[in-house]
């Protein structure tokens, strides 16, 4: 297939985080098709297609060659159009970050997705940190604990970001949920504030324990690992729950917002311990070319499986992190360095 030729779908393309991922399929040679809800927020020439209008999702993907879904909430838009992608036979990849939503996604397509690969949450949360656990474990497939801390400089959360929140919550009755003893657990325990040790430059910082994020269901849904913790700095945690903090706000060319993240994980098994750190800018932007990266290894068949997959599970983990080097600085546990420019 010559990608540059090649149309991919992608639904909720006037989004915040669509905006980023129409702009990294055209950067990258594909041909974006504009997909969403709103008749009104779509260009000329987009396709209009309600999640509950199994035919106007059917006439919006027709032709195209893959569908990437940004649209939250996903418990409400991930099922629908997994459903439609499996009915034009394309490949379906999600930025998903709400945990039922991707649990969903496993259970309810995983014996029927055949050949056709799905994979969700190919993002920022839940993808990125399940490529750099991944890429840690090398070639071992079980563990002991992994902890993921999301060391970001603040959070200006999108209106999706907070709807999305707000279903999730309603989905949890208002509990919080931890992935411990090899499960999912609901629970209402305070949650602690902690010192997490982050490499420099961004050195120690509080952060809130089993601020609890997709990666609980990325990770374990292909490393036998009964303990996967992670953690929010306490000043981003606060951002997020202010209901005055404002929208992200462009500050770059890409429309870059002048947040900043390092997301550092450690795995420990033992007495052995493995550690890999990823830093970069703005955490919905960074979710773009992980989606197209994705998209891209399907098309071009560098999976090392089909059906339902994490990130981890459908490429070679360290090989799509080197191929994110334009966007990310990867510190592995060899020593090793990918560079973003």
């Amino acid at each position: 297939m010559d990608h540059f030729k090649a149309e991919v779908a992608v639904y909720g393309a006037y989004g915040h985080t669509g905006k980023f991922v129409v702009a990294e399929l055209a950067e990258r040679g594909y041909t974006p098709r504009h997909v969403g809800r709103d008749a009104a927020k779509l260009p000329a020439g987009g396709w209009q297609a309600a999640v509950d209008d199994p035919a106007a999702l059917d006439r919006a993907l027709d032709g195209a060659a893959a569908v990437i879904n940004t649209a939250g909430p996903f418990a409400t838009t991930a099922a629908p159009l997994v459903e439609a992608a499996l009915r034009a036979g394309i490949p379906y990849v999600d930025v998903a970050a709400e945990i039922e939503a991707n649990r969903d996604t496993f259970s309810h397509f995983k014996d029927r997705a055949g050949n056709t690969s799905v994979v969700p949450a190919m993002a920022f949360f839940g993808g990125l940190g399940d490529l750099l656990v991944t890429t840690a474990m090398g070639d071992r497939t079980t563990g002991g604990e992994v902890h993921v801390a999301y060391g970001l400089s603040g959070w200006h959360p999108t209106a999706g970001t907070r709807v999305a929140g707000a279903v999730s919550g309603e989905r949890r009755g208002g509990r919080r949920v931890r992935y411990s003893g090899g499960r999912l657990q609901y629970h209402t325990d305070t949650l602690p504030v902690l010192e997490w040790p982050f490499p420099a430059p961004l050195g120690p910082r509080d952060v809130i324990g089993e601020f609890t994020m997709a990666d609980v269901v990325t990770v374990p849904s292909h490393l036998a690992v009964p303990e996967v913790r992670t953690y929010m700095t306490a000043t981003a945690a606060a951002d997020l729950a202010a209901p005055e903090t404002p929208a992200p706000a462009a500050v770059d060319a890409r429309g870059r917002s002048a947040q900043t993240f390092m997301v550092d994980v450690v795995i420990r098994s033992g007495t052995e311990e493995r550690r890999i750190t990823a830093t970069g800018q703005d955490i919905y932007a960074i979710s773009a070319p992980l989606a197209v990266e994705a998209v891209d290894r399907i098309l071009t068949g560098r999976v090392r499986t089909t059906g339902v997959a994490s990130a981890g599970a459908a490429f070679d983990a360290p090989d799509f992190l080197r191929a994110l080097s334009p966007h990310l600085s990867v510190h592995t546990p060899d020593g090793g360095t990918f560079t973003a420019r």
